[in-house]
């Protein structure tokens, strides 16, 4: 929320209404109007202009008009040269080439400025230069912030989904829709998942949202912000509305009700941020959703599924096959048996160890046996119970429990220098709790494990299959290792391990009780409640292995309601109750929020359902299409002035993420209509046809040539009688020198570069060194799109250049001039290193040294230098070396700014 420090004071207010005109602005309290982005949009044709005044293009009818009724005289049209260098870095971010400056130049045709803007909209290199803007609104970075600022090492692909969007011209309203909900509005299709990315993008508090337990009010607050968060993307992004000040009271300006922002929570109360399985290719995309839809009805219970002839008729084949395995478990002939703590192990008559003692939180149990020469094709692990153990185990736990994190297989040979690791696949268990599976103890990650938490003193057991089956010969030992590193004391109490020579192995999984109990009794005479659980088993095997055989998912970080567990922070399982918080204190619950937007947009429900019993994913394609509704007026008036204002370097509305009393007031209200309307019905919100018709007006393609005249009359250059002169921000600056040194790298798409060394901190906080990166590292030579983006440790460089570092939304990037600028870009190591390869560039190209300096400022500046540039140049030149004079030339402030 702006302070009242920065809002817009009264005079400012009325200048603008004078400059206006009196032309529609319709502030709130007055006679017949709301606020005026409350206000419903309005067709309209473009105004009737005054003799001299005419414009071919309705963005010139409107400025123009105006123009006119302030005595204002426009500019006179820039120069080939400048419009060509200024179309390039605004649409492209990057410098037109010698050869294009060149065509254009000698192009006759009246349509050649068309002709060439429809070249650059359909270069891949937009998607580039209009992702990067649109990584500002979302707030994007790769890492997620706060004390620990841990790397997110799947954030990427919201990043390539950006581009690829751009460059597909995808229409607005699809845009808005798969970045909110494209997993509900469009499942079918695989390239949307990666956009939730941009409900995940802004920072997250691990600390809180991770390493707490769930139970505490820590917890419960950090969801509410995080939330906030969420909710504050998307309608500052979307809507241009300051939901956020109405966390803790109704907003003090806006008419944004607490219970309106509450309502926006619950849409979100089902997600959160985690890595997201997807698969990029459409045809294993729509295979696995086939067998998961299948899957998830089976979980449920489907009787007509699970008794249906096809099921039962493959539960029977199943049974058949089970029935002819009679699978004999051999026990593990102990040779020896340790422990990595110094826990107490003995052994027991029927083979089982029993583990007493120390109850470190990190140990590692080692069972090795003598095999003779029967090949071995399964391990079974039994955990027992026992008198001694914590409630009677099978865990030394106070409660019992067991955590298994690792179970590892390795065979010594006779003969052999070191050990084959063997490898261990097809887990099973009779006890396996979602997130805590025998999988787990094989996943090779520390974090997660087999856990067991049983009623008092049960057994349960695991048949681990080995990849290929061991042949073994006399004298070779298998080693069984068994660790647990999950914390907290709950150990491993007593255990058994044997194998089986057994094939096929499948025949040795382990069955649970319900499908033990159904095979026991006779065909005849089970009932339909053994029908279906035997159906059920079978077809659930059956498609987690179809499942299996897909190639792996890919990942993207986004939102989502169902991922991997990591540490306590785990799916919510449908959505969470949300409550309205009286003076934004947890403390202080009032009525459960129902799902829903603002009542403000009279023209559209502020509420989803009256009873807030919609799905979590049906509460995000609600908000979606609430969005991009037609009549909702705040989406279309928002999304044409932020592209306005990329083009302008001021928006229509000069504060592009608030359109309520304390942001800016539009320059033209009319000419802001008009393209919102004309944007959402006649371009079906194509942003090329957006940007088409702006690009092409008489407005943009004037100079920036100054009048103290006009400048007395208007002197922030609202009317635009002329081209706002504007810095290259800092990703197009770093691109152009890449360019210009011939060392631009143009692919496209896949994980981020990191432009930094990386050593591990205390925790996960990383260490980054970006003075050790070597500049002229192939991984340098990308776009800055694809660098890797910290949050709390940014390229110094970048940095010192405006780049944003992804901790708050960046509508408006600040546009300082510092010292530390102009250091950055002398002294830096990375222009050095480009100076150099520019100064080699162009001595391949030119032999004189006079031809190297013309050709240098050229390349750089897209005209030739007067003759007075020319000899000053070349004394520095001579004087200095012609890599000193490219390094010259990346500081000119030519160079920097686009006229």
């Amino acid at each position: 929320m702006r302070t009242p420090g920065k809002r817009l004071g009264c005079l400012a207010v009325l200048a603008i209404i004078a400059l206006d005109g009196g032309s529609g602005i319709a502030l709130a309290g007055e006679p017949g109007g709301g606020w005026w982005s409350l206000v419903p949009l309005r067709e309209q044709a473009p105004p009737a202009l005054a003799s001299g005044c005419d414009a071919s293009n309705p963005i010139d009818a409107f400025l123009n008009e105006k123009l006119a009724r302030s005595g204002l005289t426009p500019a006179p049209e820039a120069d080939r040269r400048t419009l060509i260098r200024r179309l390039s870095f605004d649409l492209l971010g990057l410098p037109p080439g010698a050869e294009d400056v060149e065509a254009f130049l000698l192009d006759a045709d009246p349509l050649a400025h068309e002709r060439l803007v429809d070249r650059i909209l359909a270069s891949p290199r937009y998607g580039e230069r209009w992702a990067r803007h649109w990584m500002d609104v979302a707030h994007f970075a790769e890492t997620h912030g706060h004390d620990q600022d841990r790397i997110r090492e799947h954030a990427w692909p919201y990043r390539d989904y950006l581009i690829a969007s751009f460059n597909a011209d995808l229409p607005y309203s699809r845009f808005v829709e798969e970045q909110v909900a494209g997993d509900v509005l469009y499942p079918g299709e695989a390239r949307v998942v990666p956009a939730l990315g941009f409900l995940a993008a802004g920072p997250w508090d691990e600390s809180t949202l991770r390493d707490i337990r769930e139970d505490t009010i820590d917890r419960q607050i950090g969801r509410y912000i995080d939330r906030d968060d969420v909710v504050t993307t998307v309608m500052n992004t979307f809507a241009s509305v300051t939901v956020q000040c109405a966390r803790c009271h109704d907003h003090k300006f806006d008419p944004v009700s607490t219970r309106d922002y509450y309502a926006l929570q619950a849409c979100f109360a089902g997600v959160d941020r985690a890595n997201r399985r997807y698969d990029p290719d459409p045809a294993v995309h729509s295979r696995r959703r086939e067998l998961s839809e299948r899957l998830r009805r089976v979980r449920a219970g489907e009787k007509e599924l699970l008794l249906s002839s096809e099921v039962q008729a493959r539960a029977r084949a199943w049974e058949a096959d089970v029935a002819q395995g009679a699978v004999a478990w051999k026990t593990f002939d102990l040779e020896t048996f340790t422990t990595s703590s110094g826990t107490e192990l003995s052994r027991l008559p029927d083979g089982s160890l029993l583990a007493s003692g120390k109850r470190p939180e990190r140990d590692a149990y080692t069972l090795t046996s003598l095999l003779g020469e029967e090949p071995v094709t399964a391990i079974r692990l039994e955990v027992l119970p026992d008198d001694s153990l914590p409630m009677r185990g099978p865990g030394r736990a106070d409660n019992g429990n067991l955590h298994l994190s690792e179970v590892r297989a390795h065979l010594f040979e006779p003969g052999a220098k070191a050990p084959r690791v063997l490898k261990l696949v097809n887990p099973s268990a009779d006890f396996d709790q979602e997130g805590w599976t025998i999988a787990h103890a094989l996943d090779g990650q520390d974090s997660t494990a087999w856990g067991i938490h049983p009623r008092e003193g049960e057994a349960h057991e695991a048949v681990l299959e080995l990849a290929e089956p061991l042949q073994a010969v006399r004298g070779t030992r298998l080693a069984l290792v068994l660790s647990q590193a999950h914390g907290g004391g709950h150990l491993i109490g007593r255990l058994r391990a044997s194998f089986t020579s057994a094939s096929p192995v499948s025949r040795a999984r382990v069955l649970p009780e319900p499908i033990r109990r159904a095979l026991a009794v006779e065909r005849g005479e089970r009932t339909e409640a053994d029908r279906i659980a035997l159906g059920a088993h079978c077809e659930s095997e059956r498609l987690r292995k179809a499942i299996a055989s897909l190639p792996p998912a890919a990942l993207v970080y986004a939102a989502a309601a169902d991922f991997e567990p990591d540490a306590s922070h785990k799916p919510a399982g449908g959505p969470r109750t949300i409550h309205v918080l009286h003076r934004g204190d947890i403390h202080q619950p009032r009525e459960v929020a129902s799902p829903g937007a603002l009542a403000c947009v009279e023209a559209l429900p502020s509420r989803f359902v009256v009873d807030g019993a919609l799905g979590e994913g049906e509460r995000r394609a609600a908000l979606a299409r609430w969005l991009v509704d037609p009549r909702n007026p705040f989406a279309w008036r928002s999304i044409v002035n932020r592209v306005w204002h990329y083009h302008f370097g001021r928006g229509i509305v000069d504060t592009p993420n608030d359109f309520g009393r304390m942001g800016g007031l539009p320059s033209h209200p009319e000419l802001l209509d008009w393209l919102a309307v004309w944007f959402r019905d006649e371009a079906d919100g194509s942003l090329k046809a957006l940007h088409r018709l702006i690009v092409t007006s008489t407005a943009y393609r004037r100079s920036s040539q100054h009048s103290g005249k006009a400048a007395r009359i208007d002197s922030e250059n609202r009317l635009l009688w002329r081209m706002h002169r504007t810095r290259l921000d800092a990703e197009s600056l770093r691109d152009a020198v890449l360019a210009l040194a011939g060392d631009l790298d143009e692919r496209m798409g896949g994980p981020s570069d990191r432009l930094f060394m990386l050593r591990p901190g205390i925790h996960v906080t990383p260490i980054v060194d970006y003075s050790q990166f070597e500049v002229g590292s192939p991984v340098g030579r990308r776009r800055s799109v694809y660098r890797f983006l910290f949050r709390t440790l940014p390229d110094p460089v970048m940095d010192a250049l405006d780049c944003p570092a992804g901790d708050q939304l960046t509508p408006v990037r600040n546009a300082s001039v510092t010292v530390q600028q102009a250091l950055a870009l002398w002294n830096s190591a990375f222009v050095a290193h480009h100076a150099e390869r520019f100064a080699r560039r162009v001595a391949a190209l030119e032999p004189t040294p006079e031809g190297r300096v013309r050709l240098a400022f050229e390349l750089a500046l897209g005209r030739p230098p007067a003759r007075e540039e020319l000899e000053e140049l070349r004394a520095y030149a001579e004087r200095h070396g012609l890599e000193s004079l490219c390094r010259l030339i990346f500081n000119l402030n030519e160079l920097a700014f686009v006229s």
